[in-house]
C-alpha cells in the first residue's frame, strides 16, 4: 500500500495507522460538531434562565442568586484546565469528551429531578417567601456542580480533537480545518440561540422540570452521536502537559537559583544535547531571548548532579523558551479578564431589570426575561459577517495589514464595546427606577413596569458585538502565540480568562453589597429600591482604567513571528551573553 494513504501521525480507534479515506475529514467532524452543539443547548439552558429560577423558585436575594451563576460558570471555564491536563497526560482526548458529557448529563439529571421533587425545593410564596434550606441548597448545588465538571472535561477537548480529524501537512485538509472553526463557532452560537429563545419559553411556560428534561435528552442524543463516529475518527498519541513542562522550568531553574548563569548561552542545554532523536522532532528550536533570565537556570548543567537530564533538574533551553512566551502573554490574559466580567451581567442583573419591565408583544405573548439574550446572541451572528465583509477590507487598505485587524486590535475593540454596554446599562437603569419611582411601584418588585423591556437592546447589543471581537480574537492570538505542543493548554488558559472574569464579578457583587445593604443597598433584593445604576457605572470607570492597561501591554508585546525573526538575527551576531 502507498504511505500516502495513511496520515503520518494518527492512528485509527484499533490502534493502527489511520488511513486518510477512511478516517477524519468532515464525516467525523460533524460528529464533534454535533456533541458541541448539545453541549452548547444545554449550558446555555441552564445558565441564562438560572437567575430567575434560583430568585423566583429557590427564594434567594438578587445579590446571592447573581453570584452563583457567575460562580457556576466561572467553575466550568476554570475546570478546562484540569480537563486538558487529563486529555494529555492520561487519557487523551476522545475519552475526555465521552466520560465529561456523561459527566455532565449526570449533573443535569440531579437539577432535573431536585425541580420534579416538592421537598427538594421551598414552597410558593404566599405572604411571606420561605428561603431554600440547607439541604435543597446543597442538592443545587451538587447539580450545578457536577454539570460545571463535566462542561470543563468536555470543552477542554473538544475543538483540539475536531481539529485532530484533519491533517495540517496537507493543504486540502489544512483548509478544511480552518473551516471546522467557523462551523464550530457557528453551532456554538446556533445552541445558544436555541437554548435562549425554545428552551427558555419551556422553562417560564410548561415549567422546569419539562425544560431541564430536554437538556438531559439533548446532552444524551449528543453522546450518542458521539461514540457514533468512533470508528471514523483520528487518534494522536498523548504528549503529556504543558503544565508539567512550566512547573519543570520553574523548579528547575529554583533548585540552581545560586549558581551563575554562563557568559556563552551556547553552554546551556538544548535540543542538541538530547540523544533521543524522536524528542527532537517533537520540539521546535528556539533561539535565546533575553528576558526572563532567572529561568534560563534551569537549562544549566550542575555539576553537583550526577544525572544531568533528571526531569525537575534539568530542562533544555526550548523548553525554557517555550515558557518565556506563556509568560510574555500573561499581561494580555489578565487584561482580558474584566471584558467577561461585563459579560457575567448578561446573564445575572441584566435578566432581573427584564423580569421588572413590560415584556409583552401584542396582546397574548410575553418575552420570557431571559429571552432577552437573544439580542446578545443574535448580535455575535451580526457582527461576524459584517467583520468578515466590511471592516476586514478597510482595515487591510488602512492598516495595511492583510489579515484585517491583529487579534490584539480585535481584543481592544471588543474591551470598548464592554464599556459601551455599562454606560448604556446604567442609563437605562436610570430611567427604569424614574419610571418605577413616578408610577409609586418601588415597594412591588413583582409590578411590571410601563416600560418597554427592549430599553435594555442596547447593552445585550454591546455585548455580544464585543464577544464576537474579543472572543474570536483571544482565541486566535492565544493559539497562534502559544509555543508548538501547547495548543491544548493555550485553549485552556483563554478559557481561564472566562473563569476568572466571572469570579471577579462575584467578588465585586459581594463586596458591594456588604459595604451598601446597611444604607442604601445598591444591589437590593427590590432592584426598584436599589441603585443597580451605580453598580453598572462602577463597572464601566473599571473597564475604562483596565482598557488604558490594556493598551499599554498590547503596545508592549511583540508577535512570536516577528519577535523570532529579530532574535534570529541577533543569533549571527558575536555577541550571545546571558548578562545585559
Amino acid at each position: 500500500m502507498s504511505t500516502l494513504q495513511y496520515i503520518p501521525d494518527a492512528w485509527n480507534y484499533k490502534g493502527r495507522p489511520a488511513e486518510r479515506s477512511r478516517t477524519g475529514g468532515w464525516t467525523s467532524a460533524a460528529m464533534i460538531l454535533g456533541v458541541e452543539a448539545c453541549e452548547r443547548l444545554t449550558t446555555m439552558g441552564i445558565a441564562v434562565n438560572l437567575v430567575t429560577y434560583l430568585t423566583g423558585t429557590m427564594h434567594l436575594g438578587n445579590a446571592s442568586s447573581a453570584n452563583t451563576v457567575t460562580n457556576f460558570l466561572g467553575t466550568s471555564f476554570m475546570l478546562c484546565l484540569l480537563g486538558g491536563f487529563v486529555a494529555d497526560t492520561f487519557i487523551g482526548r476522545y475519552l475526555t469528551v465521552a466520560i465529561f458529557v456523561t459527566v455532565q448529563a449526570t449533573g443535569v439529571t440531579i437539577l432535573t429531578i431536585s425541580t420534579i421533587i416538592p421537598s427538594l425545593h421551598p414552597p410558593k410564596c404566599t405572604r411571606d417567601c420561605v428561603p431554600a434550606s440547607n439541604t435543597q441548597l446543597m442538592v443545587l448545588y451538587i447539580a450545578l456542580y457536577v454539570t460545571a465538571l463535566g462542561i470543563g472535561g468536555l470543552k477542554s477537548s473538544v475543538s483540539g480533537f475536531g481539529s485532530d480529524q484533519f491533517d495540517d501537512s496537507d493543504k486540502g485538509e489544512k483548509k478544511q480545518m480552518i473551516k471546522f472553526f467557523n462551523w464550530f463557532f457557528f453551532f456554538i452560537s446556533i445552541g445558544s440561540l436555541t437554548a435562549v429563545t425554545v428552551l427558555v419559553y419551556i422553562q417560564d411556560h410548561v415549567g422546569r422540570d419539562w425544560g431541564y428534561g430536554i437538556c438531559v435528552g439533548a446532552i444524551l442524543v449528543g453522546l450518542l452521536v458521539f461514540l457514533t463516529g468512533t470508528r471514523r475518527y483520528r487518534f494522536k498519541k498523548l504528549v503529556g502537559s504543558p503544565l508539567t513542562q512550566i512547573a519543570v522550568v520553574f523548579v528547575a531553574a529554583w533548585r540552581k537559583r545560586h549558581l551563575e548563569l554562563p557568559s556563552d548561552c551556547s553552554l546551556l542545554f538544548n535540543l542538541d544535547d538530547i540523544a533521543d532523536e524522536t524528542l527532537k522532532k517533537k520540539k521546535q528550536m528556539l533561539p535565546h531571548s533575553k528576558q526572563f533570565r532567572f529561568l534560563d537556570k534551569a537549562a544549566m548543567k550542575d555539576p553537583k548532579t550526577e544525572a544531568v537530564e533528571r526531569k525537575w533538574y534539568l530542562s533544555t533551553l526550548t523548553d525554557v523558551e517555550e515558557v518565556k512566551m506563556v509568560l510574555r502573554m500573561l499581561p494580555i490574559w489578565a487584561t482580558s479578564i474584566m471584558f467577561w466580567s461585563v459579560y457575567a451581567q448578561m446573564t445575572t442583573f441584566s435578566v432581573s431589570q427584564a423580569d421588572t419591565m413590560n415584556r409583552h408583544i401584542g396582546s397574548s405573548f410575553q418575552i420570557p426575561p431571559a429571552s432577552l439574550t437573544v439580542f446578545f446572541v443574535g448580535s455575535i451572528l451580526l457582527t461576524v459577517p459584517i467583520y468578515d465583509r466590511v471592516i476586514t477590507p478597510i482595515a487591510r487598505k488602512v492598516l495595511n495589514n492583510p489579515q484585517g485587524l491583529t487579534p490584539l486590535q480585535r481584543i481592544g475593540v471588543g474591551l470598548v464595546f464592554s464599556i459601551l454596554a455599562m454606560v448604556a446599562a446604567a442609563l437605562t437603569e436610570t430611567k427604569r427606577l424614574r419610571v418605577a419611582h413616578s408610577h409609586g411601584l418601588t415597594d412591588n418588585p413583582n409590578a411590571d413596569l410601563p416600560m418597554s423591556v427592549f430599553w435594555l437592546v442596547p447593552q445585550f447589543f454591546f455585548v455580544g458585538s464585543g464577544e464576537a471581537f474579543t472572543y474570536i480574537g483571544q482565541l486566535d492570538f492565544f493559539l497562534r502565540e502559544c509555543p508548538k505542543g501547547m495548543k491544548t493548554m493555550s485553549t485552556g488558559l483563554f478559557l481561564s480568562t472566562l473563569s476568572l472574569g466571572f469570579f471577579f464579578s462575584s467578588l465585586l457583587v459581594t463586596l458591594v453589597h456588604k459595604v451598601t445593604r446597611h444604607h442604601k443597598p445598591w444591589l437590593a433584593d427590590n432592584l426598584n429600591q436599589g441603585k443597580l445604576y451605580y453598580f453598572y457605572w462602577l463597572l464601566a470607570m473599571l473597564s475604562g482604567l483596565n482598557l488604558v492597561i490594556y493598551l499599554f501591554c498590547a503596545r508592549w508585546y511583540v508577535y512570536k513571528d516577528k519577535r523570532l525573526a529579530q532574535e534570529g538575527i541577533e543569533l549571527e551576531e558575536p555577541d550571545t551573553a546571558c548578562h545585559a
